[in-house]
């Protein structure tokens, strides 16, 4: 009796050990009575997938299928940049009818410039909130929401007559930027840490060429088209035109609510509901994402990449039509290449990102991304100093790539912060690029387009030497350190936090050991 006694003690501490160090010996106990009792495995929605999946990474896709559109994958993969690319497209849906919207109203540059700063700076906030909400939610339901409610401002376009109208309006459009948290959350939960950096960097990339494609279909193309339908009648065509857009991204809103599913293994209410899921507090996912410096530099840096797309999603068409005298519809076709990079621009960063860390780690992420910020600023600077319109379409070509590429190489650092909190920094650092827009709008409105180019690109370089002082437990820095050991390196994971109840407990336990919340893990 005795002695089966010690090969019991025996197996519950070899069977502790193999489980990471994740749970507290009479845990383990409790699990090793389940088994033997014939205790059901796991829950989840699916039991076989159409993509190979890692069992030890919350079956997470180990490869992006472009071709499949199966669930619950590859369905999540396009309804995310799907559902980011209309948001793009309605958020910067007015950009090209601004010198349009500027005569027929009669309002100054400062005025134009004001609504363009209004509609990036609400999207911090929205930003800030649907991190968290994320981690508590998952991103299918928020994104559905955001994309129904910033239709109706969309839709009412034609309402406007005054600049105080102008700037309103643009605020509550502006919501739509908020999904890129979801976008990007959305495939971090999706795929492993092996091709997350890739994943992140299409999702959002393809999303981003909504503000390419907005552009050249509203400026060039729908614009043109109600003009000559309400026979040359300019205003009535910029007041009627955007009911399309609004349409289309209220029908988006419901089809990603109903066909998509929030993570591998089902919808977060389903894995609450069979236990698999702790309910999670918001507050203590946005403390924790917050209170990480790395966090911070990221946001810096993300302003000083997706801060200057948004700038010049806005400014493109203006500074085409002002300083070459083109008219709305040749200066609208021409800013669409800027966002047209984004098909392969900002993919190809997170694929730098990710072959880089295949090699040298997170050291391999870090160069990339301080590469990238670098050729940007100094392509910027190369900009504002070109005179014929040749030359600037293939400069803005170059700076528009590592612009993009920069975006895709930041979101490769994100996920690998602080894993628990992945929506909450996820959020942070979007919002980051929405400050950025704003400070880089606010020179633009006050500064000449020569000036305003130069600061932006001299705080570009500026954030770039910023990635020197990036750490994240477990892994190289830029010039210094190692990375873990694998298996070692803190916690590279997405989890999520656990009950308010637990919250303290469970964030002291975290610190001393990292796995214990694994719920959708990396590595």
């Amino acid at each position: 009796m005795i002695g089966h006694s010690v090969v019991i003690e025996t197996q519950i501490i070899v069977c502790g050990f193999l489980d990471s160090k994740a749970t507290k010996l009479n845990k383990s106990i409790t699990m090793m009575s389940e088994v033997d009792a014939g205790a059901p495995q796991d829950w989840k929605k699916y039991q076989r997938y159409s993509i190979e999946v890692d069992p030890d990474q919350g079956d997470k896709a180990t490869f992006i299928e472009l071709g499949s559109f199966k669930r619950p994958h590859m369905r999540a993969f396009h309804m995310s940049w799907w559902g980011f690319f209309i948001a793009f497209f309605i958020w910067f849906a007015i950009s090209p009818l601004l010198s349009e919207i500027k005569i027929d109203l009669g309002l100054t540059k400062q005025e134009i410039w004001t609504s363009s700063i209004v509609s990036v700076a609400g999207t911090i906030a929205i930003r800030l909130v649907l991190g968290p909400v994320c981690d508590k939610f998952g991103a299918r339901i928020p994104m559905a929401v955001v994309l129904c409610f910033a239709s109706i401002p969309t839709a009412c376009t034609g309402l406007v007559n005054t600049a105080t109208g102008l700037a309103v309006l643009r605020l509550f459009i502006g919501s739509a930027g908020g999904t890129f948290v979801m976008c990007q959350y959305w495939s971090s939960c999706m795929f492993s840490k092996e091709v997350v950096g890739t994943a992140n960097a299409l999702v959002g990339g393809w999303g981003n060429l909504g503000g390419g494609i907005t552009q050249l279909v509203m400026g060039a193309g729908l614009f043109p088209l109600f003009k000559w339908f309400f026979d040359g009648d300019a205003s009535k065509a910029w007041r009627y035109v955007s009911i399309i857009p609004a349409i289309v991204a209220f029908g988006t809103g419901i089809m990603i609510y109903l066909i998509s599913d929030d993570s591998p293994k089902g919808n977060y209410s389903e894995l609450k509901k069979h236990g698999q899921m702790a309910n999670i507090s918001a507050a203590a996912s946005f403390r924790q994402g917050a209170f990480n410096f790395n966090t911070w530099i990221l946001f810096i840096q993300y302003a000083c990449c997706f801060g200057v797309e948004l700038t010049m999603n806005n400014a493109a068409s203006l500074y085409f039509k002002d300083q070459f005298d083109l008219s709305t519809e040749a200066a609208a076709a021409i800013s669409s290449i800027f966002g047209f990079m984004n098909l392969f621009a900002r993919a190809l960063g997170g694929l730098m990102s990710d072959k880089a860390n295949a090699y040298i780690g997170m050291r391999g992420r870090l160069w990339a991304q301080t590469i990238c910020l670098v050729a940007e600023g100094l392509l910027v600077i190369v900009f504002a100093q070109t005179n014929s319109l040749g030359a600037a379409i293939a400069v803005m070509i170059f700076f528009s790539l590592f612009v993009q590429a920069a975006e895709g190489t930041s979101y490769g650092i994100v996920p690998y912060i602080d894993p628990p909190a992945t929506g909450s920094i996820s959020g942070i650092v979007g919002a980051g690029g929405n400050v950025g827009a704003v400070c880089f709008g606010l020179g633009f409105r006050n500064l000449e387009y020569k000036s305003a180019f130069y600061v932006m690109g001299l705080t570009i370089l500026g954030s770039s030497l910023l990635s020197c002082l990036i750490f994240i437990k477990g892994h190289a820095g830029l010039v210094c350190g190692n990375d873990a050991p694998k298996g070692d390196a803190g916690c590279a994971v997405l989890a999520v936090p656990v009950k308010d109840s637990e919250q303290t407990d469970a964030l002291n336990a975290e610190e001393e050991d990292p796995l214990q919340y694994d719920t959708c893990s990396y590595t």
